[in-house]
């Protein structure tokens, strides 16, 4: 059976990989949302860290490789990409809002799967 970074992985070719980080974007106000450019990126960049975790990195502490998770991915891509600099304070304090926003509307992307079965 295929692991949750496997299936991950797999959708990164397709079209709703590209919808889904446009959506994410878009819903919590990035401040790039409307850079075609800067989206497709943003998909390649999640494939690569779903490829790592595939090979056993832990990208995200509390989320095991194997359980990583496309929504992580994009997170994670993100702030790689947001601790590289160069934009302005004003474009880098949106980009770490929206990186805290995605956190904070999506907790059970960020947790190791078997801590959502516990009541």
């Amino acid at each position: 059976m295929k692991s949750i970074a496997e299936k991950s992985f797999e959708i990164t070719s397709l079209f709703e990989a590209e919808l889904l980080v446009r959506l994410m974007l878009w819903r919590w106000k990035h401040p790039y949302a409307d850079d075609e450019e800067f989206a497709n990126g943003l998909v390649e960049d999640a494939s690569n860290a779903l490829r790592a975790a595939i090979q056993g990195e832990e990208l995200i502490n509390g989320i095991p490789p194997s359980d990583f998770n496309f929504v992580a991915a994009i997170w994670y891509a993100e702030h790689c990409s947001l601790e590289m600099g160069g934009d302005d304070p004003q474009i880098i304090g949106a980009r770490k809002d929206w990186l805290a926003a995605v956190r904070r509307a999506l907790p059970s992307c960020f947790c190791d799967p078997s801590d959502l079965d516990q009541p």
